[in-house]
């Protein structure tokens, strides 16, 4: 007989919606948003697209779809986009641009602090010269693996964008947990962007959904992209409902998760056989020697812990909506038995 699981680190792709939410949703007014007339989905579009100073809003099942909707409505076949070569848009969303939209990815080496050097960016813009692909966008993400983009970096590279010619695009998968640990606004973290991914179902706990944001003429692009795509859905306002109860009552308890990651890190430097490696905003990342790995993920799993082992070369901790203040203690007291 399995373990049940008692603790769930590996994401906060894992939150459950609550009981709260899940009224909400029950009680979601709805309509076929295909035709554009759900009016649940119409007010957290809108709602989305002002906090964060845009037109429009696109309501999508999923932050892979969204970003892909973007590159598809920024970019051409034979067009390229700059991107990171640890960002999400590049590494973990099985080559959809260049799959569905013949659009070539320039991989750029992030910095430590997920930016993308200005001096790699100007070298990486092809000529305009019939033997290149045709440079087009620049894609950031904010938060990069928890860290939150420094302002000054976005506002040089956004301006500098511009000033080539080129269309930007921010994956704001955990945009929230930047606002919350920056302080700054929605609106200030979208400046200098053409286009956002705002994702609803990570730290914000609904169950599904992504929203783009930008200018009304790049969203009715991107919208007829995401019918294409197979994203347009029906009375998808019961969705829509979570995501307009996550925006009221899931933002500023973004604090807690980074508080609860904080605690983590600072308990599992006690543990010998751990080195802690960083923590951002809701992530911990930990460096375990290769030979050790299986035993740490067997060691954890016995005691009713998961992890996010082997998906990234150090092994990732998240904390979320579900992770209360016990989940901690309990995981730093298993963390310290493994090799003890």
């Amino acid at each position: 007989m399995s373990t049940p699981v008692l603790v769930d680190l590996r994401s906060d792709t894992v939150t459950r919606p609550t009981l709260a939410m899940r009224e909400a949703m029950a009680r979601a007014d709805v309509g076929d948003d295909v035709y554009g007339e759900d009016p649940t989905v119409k007010q957290l579009e809108s709602r989305l697209a002002q906090a964060f100073g845009f037109e429009k809003g696109m309501f999508v099942p999923s932050g892979t779809q969204s970003n892909l909707c973007a590159l598809l409505a920024h970019c051409q076949r034979g067009d390229e986009y700059l991107v990171g070569m640890e960002a999400h848009t590049y590494k973990y969303e099985a080559g959809g641009a260049a799959v569905l939209g013949s659009i070539q990815p320039q991989p750029i080496a992030n910095a430590e602090d997920g930016s993308l050097p200005l001096a790699a960016l100007v070298k990486a813009v092809k000529p305009d010269d019939v033997h290149f692909a045709r440079t087009r966008l620049l894609t950031l993400e904010n938060t990069w693996h928890g860290r939150v983009l420094d302002p000054e970096y976005v506002s040089a590279a956004t301006s500098w964008a511009r000033a080539q010619g080129l269309a930007t695009h921010l994956d704001g998968a955990r945009i929230f947990n930047a606002a919350v640990a920056s302080g700054q606004t929605p609106a200030a973290l979208a400046e200098g962007f053409d286009t956002v991914s705002i994702c609803l179902s990570k730290g914000l706990g609904a169950p599904v959904g992504s929203v783009l944001v930008g200018p009304a003429q790049v969203i009715a692009c991107a919208r007829r992209w995401r019918k294409m795509l197979g994203g347009g859905m029906r009375q998808s306002g019961v969705l829509a409902a979570g995501a307009l109860h996550a925006l009221d009552h899931h933002v500023d308890r973004l604090a807690e998760d980074h508080a609860r990651a904080a605690r983590l890190a600072k308990g599992l430097g006690r543990a010998r056989a751990i080195e802690v490696r960083a923590c951002h905003t809701n992530m911990v990342f930990i460096d375990v020697p290769l030979a050790r790995l299986d035993a740490l993920r067997r060691h954890l799993e016995a005691a009713g812990i998961r992890a996010s082992i082997g998906y990234l070369p150090s092994v990732r901790l998240v904390t979320h909506l579900d992770i209360d203040d016990d989940a901690i203690e309990r995981s730093i007291e298993v963390f310290a038995r493994f090799d003890a």
